[in-house]
């Protein structure tokens, strides 16, 4: 029988909505930056750090199974890590730290935001990523990361099934804490590309690149997208947005479909930008409609001519101010599916 560790994330972590509620706590504006436990209201913090039912189900359900089962709350990275490092093989004669492919040990992480999910598969490529100068020979030629330890995902907030869909949903992985033990002890696992970029970080679902004022009107920015050796635009045209999908999450903007097909286990990653296009009507009335254009590759590059431009990426607030690449790792992270 497997131990089973159910990670949740506290409320010092760097994750937009790490309550899942919408409370007012752990950076639940949205923001890039979590507000930590002490700066919460007392009753918040409490909120934060006492486990939610999901998890107290997950682990009566693994507990009825045999499984030795442990919650943690990690508050830190190194509170995380030290859960992933018991997902180590024994020792390489090259001396890498490397992932237990046959470990008795299995993760499922509770995440009330897809940044969360993001947080930990970051400090999973952070641990097992070998530097360029050590690359040993068994590691594809296609890949910076070995296989990565498969992840159970426990979704905190039932509400993201159906409306503002989570990647959890958009993948098809079973919410209810039962189904996700079962998943986790008994379940296939998928294999899912992943996003690196050389910002340092990792994307699961995609970024999307651009914004509105608080009126809704668009704030169009310029910069230069390429896809591999596709130039979607050289920086001369107005952008209403760029998405970069690795799955589903940004495939439309406000109706606008941007991406067509993008696909978590195609090896390619999915780019489209949208060009505001100005035309005239019969009656001489000028008329903006948007004309998207669209690549498919193993990378992308963005850079851009404003002094800043705004972004999403995995639901994460930040700002571009300088070039940026996103490559594709193909089969690089893996979920616990039913």
């Amino acid at each position: 029988m497997y131990d089973v560790v159910l990670l949740t994330l506290g409320s010092e972590r760097d994750a937009a909505g790490a309550c899942g509620s919408g409370g007012g706590c752990c950076g639940a504006d949205g923001k890039t930056g979590a507000e930590p436990a002490e700066h919460c209201a007392p009753e918040a913090a409490e909120r934060c750090d006492t486990p939610r039912v999901p998890v107290l189900a997950c682990v009566d359900a693994l507990t009825e199974r045999g499984a030795r089962t442990e919650a943690v709350t990690a508050r830190s990275d190194a509170e995380i890590d030290e859960v992933l490092a018991r997902l180590d093989a024994p020792a390489r004669p090259d001396g890498l730290t490397w992932p237990d492919p046959d470990s008795k040990t299995r993760l499922i992480v509770a995440t009330a935001s897809d940044a969360q999910l993001r947080a930990v598969v970051r400090r999973l490529v952070r641990r097992y990523a070998p530097p360029p100068s050590r690359r040993p020979a068994d590691l594809a030629g296609n890949r910076t990361v070995p296989d990565l330890p498969p992840v159970g995902v426990l979704p905190l907030d039932p509400a993201r099934a159906t409306t503002q869909r989570d990647l959890a949903a958009r993948l098809g992985l079973p919410r209810d804490p039962a189904a996700v033990a079962a998943a986790v002890l008994d379940g296939p696992v998928r294999r899912l590309d992943l996003l690196r970029n050389d910002g340092g970080s990792v994307t699961l679902d995609g970024a999307l690149l651009g914004a509105s004022d608080e009126s809704g009107r668009p704030l169009y920015w310029r910069g230069r997208v390429e896809v591999d050796d596709a130039i979607l635009t050289s920086g001369d045209d107005p952008l209403l947005a760029c998405a970069i999908g690795n799955a589903g999450g940004y495939a439309r903007l406000d109706g606008l479909p941007l991406l067509t097909d993008p696909d978590p286990t195609d090896g390619v990653v999915e780019v489209a930008v949208a060009v505001p296009v100005v035309a005239r009507t019969r009656l001489g009335r000028k008329r903006v409609r948007f004309e998207v254009r669209r690549a498919r590759g193993r990378a992308v590059a963005v850079v851009p001519r404003d002094e800043r431009v705004p972004y999403l990426d995995d639901g994460v607030e930040g700002e571009l101010n300088r070039k940026r690449s996103w490559w594709i790792e193909p089969g690089a992270w893996a979920v616990y599916t039913a």
